[in-house]
């Protein structure tokens, strides 16, 4: 798995304040063009005095500037906190390195046909991003803008659709409609912690999620990740059941061909092995992660999967350095 690259801050602010400035100009364009159409009102003796047509749009050139103004002080905003979520901890993955992904066919294909590639993050309230300061931090949103940088050329869509509190249990009842229906390349699913803190049979909630890869696969074969529960105070309370529930879903994953992201193992490292401590990445409800656990997170995972697509040979329409990678 790769270290954390730089982000490219430079072209990531010029690309939305570019949008803004784009939605900004055809208003600015239409009075600029009213203006001009508007017959000069006669010079008045009073210099300081102005008809009611200058003063209007004056004011509304001066609201235009000030909208402009503070969308880009706000990409500049979420830009600087995106950057400087790894300086105070930096983001490495583990060293003792962990079991290979494996291929994604299908996100390859679509990479190597040119065709828009659609990631489903189907989860619960870590997927949905309960904890993070704001959507921008949740990890499908992280996942999305690494995977656009690496491949600048794709079009890539990740759709959230975690729902807080559930597990395998309430998922298989909106397996259909919010993944199967969408007809993803790549389903990212991160179950089993509800379930270990509701003391649920891990035995069953692996029975139910080897049933929802089957339907997965027979409806089109998207490629699969399955995320396995977070190493927490509060998951670490059932040790037993956590540890059993991460051995099942692997034994599930190695069954069923499809990938698998060790998050319980690879946070655990974060705080056994880097000496991280847990408040580093974890909120105060001992549960969900942060900002930069949410970040780190994303970060690795997406390393997989670009070290995982570029195990199959992509065509010269994908940038070169996707192929390029460090193991773990």
């Amino acid at each position: 798995m790769s270290s954390l690259r730089p982000f490219c801050l430079t072209a990531w602010m010029a690309a939305p304040a570019a949008a803004v400035l784009l939605l900004l100009a055809p208003a600015a364009q239409a009075q600029t063009q009213a203006a001009q159409a508007t017959p000069a009102p006669a010079q008045s003796s009073d210099p300081t005095s102005a008809s009611p047509s200058q003063t209007t749009v004056a004011a509304r050139s001066s609201e235009q500037r000030g909208v402009t103004s503070r969308a880009i002080d706000k990409v500049k905003e979420v830009a600087k906190s995106a950057a400087d979520i790894f300086n105070r901890v930096p983001c490495l993955p583990p060293k003792g390195g962990s079991k290979a992904m494996g291929s994604l066919p299908h996100v390859a294909g679509k990479l190597v046909a040119g065709q828009p590639v659609v990631i489903v993050a189907f989860g619960s309230s870590s997927t949905a991003g309960f904890g993070a300061s704001s959507p921008e931090f949740n990890y499908p949103n992280r996942l999305a803008a690494q995977l656009r940088r690496h491949y600048p050329t794709a079009d890539i869509t990740v759709v959230n659709a975690g729902v807080g509190g559930e597990d395998a249990p309430e998922m298989m009842k909106r397996l259909q409609t919010q993944v199967i229906d969408v007809h993803p390349d790549l389903v990212i699913w991160q179950v089993g912690t509800n379930a270990v803190l509701r003391n649920l049979d891990p035995g069953e909630t692996a029975k139910l999620v080897e049933d929802g890869i089957s339907r997965i696969q027979a409806a089109g074969g998207s490629d699969i990740v399955l995320v396995d529960p977070q190493y927490s105070p509060a998951v670490n309370q059932r040790k037993e059941s956590a540890g059993k529930m991460v051995n099942l879903l692997g034994k599930v994953a190695e069954l069923r061909h499809v990938g698998i992201f060790p998050r319980f193992e690879v946070m655990r490292d974060w705080h056994e092995n880097q000496a991280i401590p847990v408040e580093s990445f974890v909120i105060a409800d001992g549960l969900h992660m942060n900002d930069w656990g949410y970040a780190c997170f994303a970060q690795l995972l997406g390393d997989d999967i670009i070290r995982s697509v570029g195990q199959i040979k992509l065509g010269v329409n994908v940038p070169g350095d996707v192929r390029t990678y460090r193991p773990m």
